[in-house]
Order: C-alpha cells, then structure tokens, then sequence
C-alpha cells in the first residue's frame, strides 16, 4: 500500500506558475506505481490532467493542458511533482494525485487533494 499526500496549491494569478508534489509513504515505493493528477472544478466531475509511468519516462496529458502543465517524478525523493505554468482561471480546481499498479484498471490510492485558485 501507499499513502499520497499533495501539497504545493495555493492562489496565483492568470498565466502564473505552481508546482504540485505528491508524496508518497507506505510499504512499497512511489516508484512501483503509475502515477496520475486528476482535478475536480466546482460542479463538475473529475477529470483526468496527466499520467506518469513508472520510469518517468512516458507521460501523457489531457489536451487542456497539453503544452502548460508537466509531470515528472524523483525516485530520491519517493514524489511525483505536477508543473503548471501560463495558468488560466479555468485551471482552478482541487488537484489529486493518484497511484495504481501498472496494467491495473483503475487507480487504488488518491491523495486528500490541493487545491488550486487562477484569479483573472
């Protein structure tokens, strides 16, 4: 098992730059585990941003974000982090990580979440 835990929202305003972490504990490494961001607007469902795998080396992303946000992982560090630059107010959101077992269907452990606010 893995425990999440995201840090690193907060306000900014329109075209600023934040960095999410997702910190993991627990009995496996972080680095066992594909890692994905999801975001949550007010009244709306939640919807997939960005995936990692395990070797940080493919990634993929939703076309919103395509060219602004970057995901990225340190091993050392046992965090996968989520770089969002050139923000927009429709980037505002509550921001969770999320982690499952390469091939798994669905995503077992999600962090409590952060929250993001993009002022105009």
């Amino acid at each position: 098992q893995v425990q999440l835990v995201e840090s690193g929202g907060g306000l900014v305003q329109t075209g600023g730059s934040l960095r999410l972490s997702c910190a993991a504990s627990g009995r496996r490494a972080l680095s066992s585990y594909v890692v994905g961001w999801f975001r949550q607007a007010p009244g709306k469902e939640r919807e997939f941003v960005a995936v990692i795998d395990l070797a940080g080396k493919n990634t993929n992303s939703a076309d919103s974000v395509r060219g602004r946000f970057t995901i990225s992982r340190d091993k050392t560090k046992n965090t996968v982090y989520l770089q969002m630059n050139s923000l927009k107010p429709d980037d505002t959101a509550v921001y969770y990580c999320a982690a499952k077992i390469r091939g798994a269907e669905g995503y077992a452990y999600w962090g409590q979440g952060t929250q993001v606010t993009v002022s105009s």
